[in-house]
């Protein structure tokens, strides 16, 4: 760890510029495809006109693409001393209130710093994600965590 974890602290609160990401269809089939999701409606145009949406929906956990560009730049940023050497994502959890997400959908999305404590030789980092759509309806709110462990 480069500096004190008090140094480090005072970053709690720190919000990032929003990040957009376009959904596309494609993309929502790669996903479906990759991670083994078999539903009509992440895969079938027809079967998602047919049940009331304008194209593909996104599976839940499409969050992580389109939230993910907002976390990044977070990870990346010098005054959290983040060591990626060393890091390890400890979890992600999500929270969906508002419509599905849909190709076509523009997700904007913005980063903040939850959390940093520091125990038995590791950091902790709890980031805090809000996604909304083009129409300013909130799609997903995530929380995602990252462990730093000490250089041996």
């Amino acid at each position: 760890m480069v500096s004190g974890i008090e140094n480090i602290t005072k970053r709690i609160g720190k919000t990032y510029l929003p990040k957009s990401y376009a959904v596309g269809r494609e993309k929502i089939r790669e996903y479906a495809q990759a991670v083994g999701e078999r539903e009509p409606l992440y895969l079938d145009l027809d079967a998602a006109r047919a049940a009331g949406y304008a194209d593909l929906v996104a599976p839940p956990m499409f969050a992580v693409l389109y939230a993910g560009v907002a976390v990044m730049p977070a990870l990346d940023d010098p005054e959290l001393e983040v060591d990626f050497a060393h890091l390890v994502h400890g979890a992600q959890k999500f929270r969906w209130d508002g419509p599905l997400v849909v190709a076509g959908d523009e997700i904007t999305s913005t980063a903040s710093v939850s959390d940093i404590s520091e125990r038995a030789g590791l950091r902790f980092y709890a980031l805090g994600s809000h996604s909304v759509n083009q129409r300013g309806e909130t799609v997903c709110d995530g929380t995602w965590s990252f462990i730093v462990r000490e250089e041996v």
